[in-house]
């Protein structure tokens, strides 16, 4: 198993980013989060967890290692591979899944995208003895994109983008965030914000 990858960070794109790793490129899947971390050029360490299908190899790559053992956990619910894990922890942090489990919060786990009603209920049942506590105090009401502006805009930074066409892509997103109410997914306002520099290209 590889369980981190370290050295230079040679290309980011939306979803992922290529690790220099003695003179061989590691593309690894990452969160916004993560991604928004990262820059080009700079020296980096991510936690990783490689998923072996028969037709690929994927290593997914995490700031933390508490976040790669959640993504790990959140797999073992029937249902849940690792794209819906990676999914599930680009909308909440690990402590706010471990929250929203233990708290029977419906509403928190239908935010992610490829979660309905029934699916949430099924996953409360199989995720409660799984996840364990969360470990700091409460945050109210404080998912990953309460900072949504800056994250983005520290992504688009970390994709090569000026801050001037950063700052016109944040701006053109705002109403789409707005829309969302109080979780705007980082995600997809990423990928929206992308379409906006491509057409303006």
């Amino acid at each position: 198993m590889i369980a981190f990858v370290s050295g230079t960070v040679a290309a980011l794109a939306p979803d992922s980013a290529v690790v220099a790793v003695g003179g061989v490129g590691m593309a690894v899947q990452c969160t916004p989060d993560t991604l928004a971390k990262l820059r080009v050029g700079q020296e980096a360490r991510l936690h990783t967890s490689l998923v072996v299908r028969e037709d690929s190899l994927t290593l997914y790559g995490f700031a933390d290692d508490d976040e790669r053992q959640v993504f790990e956990l959140l797999q073992t619910a029937s249902g849940v591979g690792p794209r819906l894990a990676q999914a599930m922890l680009a909308t909440h942090r690990p402590d706010a899944l471990r929250r929203a489990v233990a708290t029977a919060d419906e509403k928190a786990l239908t935010a992610v995208p490829g979660i309905g009603k029934k699916g949430a209920q099924k996953l409360l049942l199989e995720l409660k003895d799984r996840l364990g506590a969360p470990t700091g105090a409460p945050a109210v009401g404080a998912p990953v994109s309460q900072g949504w502006r800056d994250q983005l805009h520290a992504a688009l930074i970390g994709l090569g983008y000026a801050t001037r066409e950063a700052d016109e892509a944040v701006t053109a997103v705002t109403p789409q965030a707005e829309a969302a109410g109080g979780a705007p997914q980082v995600g997809q306002l990423l990928k929206a914000a992308l379409q906006t520099l491509n057409r303006a290209r």
